[in-house]
């Protein structure tokens, strides 16, 4: 693939440490921010990170356990655990940025849902026609996001997420504030869900969802083919 140097994705997690009033600590998933990075890295684009609350953003105790391939060449990256240690605080993004990337895990389902900065960033930016994405829990922050109609983004369009199914399987069911995938059903997203755990992934024009961790790598891939194919569709520059 042709190298996107120019382009500038923000990856977003959330700052929602706590899981309920269970007592368990939870945040963002780790696979579900290292994988895309280092997808969008390697493909040159530029990479920020954001949250509501700015600088360290906390990840899942749980999601340090699984290691892979990507989350250990991202925990190496002296450049990459710098910018997880200072993120942006999401209010004060001023930058227009080619890619937005909502980073799950299930804290996402207590602030991003709500977090009215990070809807109006989305909105913008999707107005504007930048990517909008969403992997696992991700999909949470689109809730309040509205389309250029004023409708709901997802309202109409083909949309990924943790399935009701994969949380019933993870007992979370109980304590989430609300089921991703009824939330976006009763949006008028046009739901769909693959295997449980398994890679799945759907593009709607520039929306791209993915349905849970095994899906992050593949949701980013699909962000980076929607990015090239938009550079080749700009008008050359005018000399």
């Amino acid at each position: 693939m042709e190298a996107l140097t120019a382009v500038k994705v923000l990856l977003i997690v959330t700052s929602h440490s706590q899981f309920g009033s269970t007592g368990e600590k939870t945040g963002f998933w780790l696979e579900e921010l290292a994988a895309p990075y280092e997808q969008f890295v390697k493909a040159g684009a530029q990479v920020d990170i954001a949250s509501p609350l700015g600088g360290k953003a906390p990840v899942d105790p749980r999601s340090e356990k699984e290691s892979t391939e990507d989350t250990r060449a991202f925990l190496a990256d002296a450049e990459a655990t710098k910018k997880l240690a200072n993120t942006q605080v999401l209010a004060q993004v001023k930058d227009t940025y080619d890619a937005y990337f909502v980073v799950g895990g299930h804290g996402v389902m207590w602030d991003l849902s709500q977090h009215a900065p990070t809807h109006q960033l989305l909105s913008s930016g999707y107005a504007r026609g930048a990517v909008v994405a969403a992997v696992c829990h991700g999909p949470a922050a689109l809730v309040g996001v509205k389309g250029p109609d004023g409708k709901p983004l997802v309202a109409g369009k083909r949309v990924a997420g943790f399935s009701n199914a994969e949380e019933q399987a993870a007992k979370f069911d109980a304590i989430v504030p609300f089921p991703l995938e009824t939330r976006l059903r009763e949006l008028g997203a046009r739901y769909e869900s693959g295997p449980l755990w398994k890679s799945f992934t759907v593009r709607d024009g520039r929306l791209v969802t993915g349905q849970n961790p095994a899906s992050s790598a593949a949701t980013a891939r699909e962000v980076l083919k929607v990015l090239a194919e938009k550079k080749q569709q700009a008008p050359a520059p005018k000399g």
